[in-house]
């Protein structure tokens, strides 16, 4: 009986971590790579427009984030894509985060939910709903949070970093690389990114 009961109880630990955590091994769906030029789109925001990157004339890229309520590492991360945004949006790299979970299997991603948490926490970025989830496969995008950055250019807005925020998500103090800001810092100075790829650890997008 004592056997059974530790059975049942790993299969439980077991359901409840594959239910938010991905594999960490892969990296990418089958959607952009560095280099690739990222199709504009049109999804609704939390006050009801419809927002497009080509909205933002004056932006030289923009850092794209597919994020959502109900993940604990993207809660955890919260802060910190709202420092994002306040450190680049005024330098031409806004923050446009996208949730692109299906709200029937995760009702507490739905628009009211998203304009709730928006409200409570003061995003001052674009918070948009992928309602139709039709925009994060063709980026690839596999977690909550998962991010891209893409260089405005004459040839369209070029991929040019996949992955995560920075090294941790448990601690921001304790963060050693950041690598979004290391990316946009480098972009800003004219300078190729040298790490263009990172493994972003979160949950996985529900369908």
């Amino acid at each position: 009986m004592k056997k059974a009961v530790q059975i049942i109880s790993v299969a439980f630990v077991v359901l409840f971590i594959s239910a938010f955590v991905v594999n960490e091994s892969s990296t990418l769906g089958e959607g952009y790579k560095i280099g690739d030029v990222a199709e504009d789109f049109s999804l609704k925001n939390i006050d009801g427009n419809m927002v497009s990157l080509s909205d933002y004339k004056d932006a030289k890229g923009y850092i794209v984030i597919f994020t959502c309520n109900t993940c604990p590492y993207a809660v955890m991360y919260e802060d910190r894509i709202i420092a994002l945004n306040e450190k680049y949006a005024s330098q031409g790299y806004p923050v446009i985060a996208i949730m692109p979970n299906n709200t029937d299997v995760k009702p507490g991603d739905n628009m009211e939910a998203m304009k709730n948490r928006a409200k409570s926490k003061g995003f001052t970025f674009p918070y948009l709903i992928d309602k139709k989830q039709s925009v994060y496969p063709k980026y690839g995008a596999t977690k909550t949070p998962h991010v891209f950055i893409l260089k405005k250019t004459d040839g369209g807005n070029v991929v040019k970093y996949i992955g995560a925020i920075d090294d941790n998500y448990k601690d921001a103090s304790a963060v050693k690389t950041k690598y979004v800001e290391n990316a946009v810092d480098a972009l800003l100075k004219g300078k190729e990114v040298k790490q263009t790829e990172t493994k972003a650890i979160g949950c996985s997008i529900k369908v």
